[in-house]
């Protein structure tokens, strides 16, 4: 028997062996006393992988992490919000370092035994006074997660965490996650940081293709904006304290540990755009029987983030020609004459052709706080699901203002 249960209240410390801290270190200058430096680690070496950002200037941390994790070992990762240390030259990557080594100190590993990741403005040195005299007060623990995860919240309004259970056979493991992004979200992965734990016992390879594929169904697939930042970091760390049978590309076990890391980050992608920065609304886009998976992923991200789509959903404006135009332009294979489009339950689309509507109706479902659209081509059996959010007058506000 398999079976996947969400665990209340799980966070990324609910797996076996793993523990987190946070302190405030004031990184942004603001002495509020506010949590915005942690410590993720594991009792024992863990098999990792990670996914960093598409953006062609990347972080020193962003650097030193991906080295790191070729290696294929690793024991902890130090976060930080506030500073994301990017365009910072010689000494970012010397206070990259330095941190690494400082957080190693914490918990008594190597330095190159420890991962790193960086958010906030880009183009600020770390405070390295501070983070010195943060890391000295943070305290690892079984019950941490919690704590480290308001630690690398930068705008986001809401926690974002999650773990669950897997039973397989005579075997049981548990996956945790936590993630934050409000903003500079778009589909190049990594458009976030998001740290994910597990104790099954896992090949450093098949980690890495499950991470990989994940990603796929999830972050990859999520966009409040369309920015990416030079921060972006995806990180897994698997300890094999579960003692179960070892999970391989090839084992009876790895399609359930598939269906499970699935589910973790798509719930975690979901709650990304759902705390969208100014957001009122989740917008969760299907598009079904295109031509290719390829194809069906691109429709379905080209319509999640299109500006003109979000503001009208923002102001409950049943406008369909903005899903259309944005399918149009999205490279995928359309057919008008095959086309139907539904918003919810209620088809405003035949053939290609709109649907006479009933505004009320139509307005009335814009007004809830997810609004689901389902675009069926018509074209083959591929499909593909997107997440984004409404475009608001606070998103201006926020970024208009995000470092004065």
């Amino acid at each position: 028997m398999e079976k996947i249960d969400f665990i209340a209240n799980g966070t990324v410390t609910t797996p076996h062996g793993f523990m987190a801290g946070a302190a405030a270190a004031d990184i942004r200058k603001k002495k509020d006393n506010r949590m915005d430096m942690g410590i993720l680690c594991s009792t024992e070496m863990c098999n990792v992988a990670g996914l960093f950002t598409d953006n062609q200037i990347k972080s020193p941390s962003v650097i030193l992490c991906q080295k790191r994790v070729l290696e294929g070992k690793a024991r902890a990762i130090i976060a930080s919000s506030g500073c994301a240390n990017a365009s910072t030259g010689e000494q970012g990557f010397a206070s990259a370092i330095e941190m690494t080594a400082l957080a190693a100190r914490v918990i008594g590993a190597k330095p190159d035994e420890v991962l790193i990741a960086n958010t906030g403005v880009i183009g600020m040195q770390l405070p390295m006074d501070s983070i010195r005299a943060g890391m000295n007060k943070i305290t690892v623990k079984t019950d941490g997660g919690h704590d480290f995860e308001h630690a690398i919240m930068t705008t986001d309004t809401q926690p974002k965490e999650v773990a669950v259970t897997v039973k397989s056979g005579g075997n049981t493991f548990t996956i945790g996650g936590v993630a934050k992004g409000s903003g500079m979200i778009h589909p190049n992965m990594a458009t976030l940081l998001s740290f994910i734990t597990t104790d099954a016992n896992v090949t450093p390879a098949y980690l890495k293709k499950s991470l990989q594929d994940a990603a796929a169904v999830s972050f990859n697939m999520v966009s409040v904006d369309g920015d990416t930042s030079p921060s972006d970091t995806l990180l897994i760390m698997a300890n094999g304290l579960a003692k179960n049978e070892l999970i391989t590309g090839k084992s009876g076990m790895a399609d359930i540990f598939q269906k499970a890391m699935n589910e973790v980050c798509i719930y975690l992608a979901k709650e990304i755009a759902r705390d969208g920065e100014g957001a009122t609304k989740l917008i969760e886009v299907n598009v079904k029987n295109a031509a290719t998976l390829k194809e069906a992923r691109q429709a379905a991200r080209t319509i999640v983030s299109s500006n003109l789509l979000k503001a009208a959903i923002y102001g409950n404006d049943p406008n369909w020609g903005r899903v259309t135009a944005a399918l149009g332009r999205s490279g995928t294979q359309v057919e008008e004459s095959k086309l139907d489009i539904y918003v919810g339950k209620i088809q405003i689309i035949k053939q290609g052709t709109h649907v006479p509507l009933d505004k009320v109706k139509a307005t009335s479902m814009l007004k809830q706080k997810e609004v689901s659209i389902t675009v069926v081509l018509n074209m083959g059996a591929a499909r593909a699901t997107a997440w984004g959010c409404d475009l608001t007058e606070q998103y201006v506000k926020i970024n208009a203002e995000y470092t004065t």
